[in-house]
């Protein structure tokens, strides 16, 4: 696997990651079926996904840019489908993981 191929996984299993964190609500502490079965797939996709990654990348890089797309996604999809309040300070500290997100990728 290249390097860039490890990025376009690793941004993938983040991806995930904030897809299987939103399930964990749909799921109401896994006592729904379809929405559990849903999260343990999505979460055993985005952890194989960020295990391949590791082959090529640094692990704190890896598990770093993972945990933070997961992270601003999350906020995302909180704030557009579980219409969670959205501030500028939130704005202001997601820049903030976003920046440290591209930088990670442009030092590596």
């Amino acid at each position: 696997m290249t390097t860039t191929t490890a990025w376009i996984v690793l941004v993938i299993a983040g991806i995930l990651e904030f897809i299987w964190a939103s399930g964990l609500k749909y799921s109401e502490g896994f006592t729904k079926l379809v929405p559990s079965i849903f999260t343990l797939v999505t979460m055993g996709i985005s952890f194989y996904l960020l295990s391949l990654s590791m082959r090529v990348l640094p692990v704190g890089v890896s598990y770093t840019v993972w945990t933070g797309i997961g992270a601003v996604g999350a906020v995302v999809m909180g704030t557009l489908i579980f219409k969670e309040p959205l501030s500028l300070m939130k704005l202001f500290f997601l820049g903030m993981i976003i920046a440290g997100i591209l930088g990670l990728k442009f030092v590596e």
